[in-house]
């Protein structure tokens, strides 16, 4: 688990799984592989084993450590529901979410139906706590039904990661959607991203009345391009997030 977490979106990332394995084009060049495969074969390291799955039970309880309210990114470097973590283990990580509840978690995925189907397992006829959100990663329009799947989870906040984003992606479905992030790849083999993609969900979102958030330009590195759009930063986040945190979301235009 990491404080102060320099992705622009959260304060920190929790990952009782580590290891993933691709889906899609926008897992191509995965920041996350890419950084745990430099330590495989390192005795000792939390990536010994590179970026194979690995579940960490000595990792349930970190958010419970934390006295000062958190937004966290749930796996930053893998995904929750990846068909080999077994729904026991997902159990718990719920559980740890619903019991500590003065933090707000961020939980992605590109796994969505699996998410979809847990939530409504696990909810039944209600939704998911307001403080665990819950997101799916959409790169390109081959990947748009995450999107549905989304929309019908037990969830009270719903978002969308669009990032990396690769193509032109017009005609959003954005109702039960409060907060979509863009972003551009970063890395060595950064594809593209231009601006007129990020214009049209950007229009999008205001004419849904959703948040945008504009995260990033990439390129070699995820700082290269800058954040602004139009020399407009992009910071809305939903009104759900926890004022105590340090983000007052009443305080944030849709384009603040």
């Amino acid at each position: 688990m990491a404080d102060n977490s320099a992705i622009e979106w959260t304060d920190a990332t929790w990952n009782p799984v580590t290891g993933c394995t691709k889906v899609s084009r926008g897992c191509d060049h995965c920041y996350a592989e890419r950084f745990a495969e430099r330590w495989r074969g390192t005795p000792g390291h939390p990536y010994e084993q590179g970026f194979n799955l690995r579940l960490w039970e000595s990792r349930l309880d970190q958010p419970a450590q934390w006295r000062k309210p958190r937004m966290i990114f749930v796996n930053s470097m893998g995904d929750l529901f990846h068909k080999d973590v077994p729904s026991g283990f997902i159990d718990r990580v719920f559980a740890q979410m619903e019991a500590v509840s003065r933090h707000t978690y961020q939980v992605l995925t590109k796994r969505s139906l699996r998410m979809r189907d847990y939530l409504r397992d696990r909810y039944k006829d209600c939704a998911a706590p307001p403080h665990i959100w819950c997101g799916v990663s959409v790169e390109d329009r081959t990947v748009r039904s995450r999107i549905h799947h989304l929309s019908m989870a037990s969830a009270e906040v719903r978002f969308l990661s669009l990032e990396p984003l690769l193509e032109s992606i017009s005609d959003l479905d954005l109702e039960g959607i409060s907060w979509v992030i863009v972003g551009g790849e970063s890395g060595p083999h950064a594809r593209p991203l231009r601006s007129e993609w990020v214009r049209e969900i950007r229009d999008q979102c205001q004419d849904a009345e959703v948040h945008f958030f504009f995260k990033q330009w990439g390129g070699r590195t995820s700082k290269a391009g800058g954040r602004q759009l139009e020399g407009v930063e992009y910071n809305a986040m939903p009104a759900q997030v926890l004022v105590d945190s340090g983000h007052d979301a009443l305080s944030l235009p849709m384009s603040s």
